[in-house]
């Protein structure tokens, strides 16, 4: 499994951008795509994760201002971040987990960059 993540960029305070990551190759149905960041110095953490059936998770500083979603048809999830604050910068992760095999697969990685 491949993953193109884009949509990264600079914004200032109070600002949205919005995260997109294709994945493509040997795609099970049963999937779960997320959304990491890892912040200067920082581990990488959860942002936000969906299942193929469209379950939601979210990380605690990211709730009520991110919204996680996908299109299963073209295998892609998105990640629409409202009021961006500029402890959000970071390099943001698309992940892809096959359930069946359990095995993770990660895209490159996107910097967001918000300028207070």
């Amino acid at each position: 499994v491949q993953l193109q993540a884009s949509g990264g960029g600079l914004v200032q305070a109070g600002g949205s951008l919005r995260l997109s990551c294709e994945a493509s190759g040997n795609i099970e149905g049963n999937n779960d795509m997320g959304w990491y960041r890892q912040g200067p110095g920082q581990e990488r953490d959860l942002v936000a994760s969906i299942t193929s059936g469209g379950s939601t998770a979210y990380g605690d500083s990211v709730k009520d201002r991110f919204t996680i979603s996908r299109e299963n048809a073209k295998n892609t999830v998105y990640l629409q971040m409202d009021s961006l604050k500029p402890e959000d910068t970071g390099v943001y992760y698309c992940k892809f987990v096959d359930r069946r095999t359990r095995w993770n697969y990660w895209g490159r990685g996107t910097l967001v960059t918000v300028s207070s």
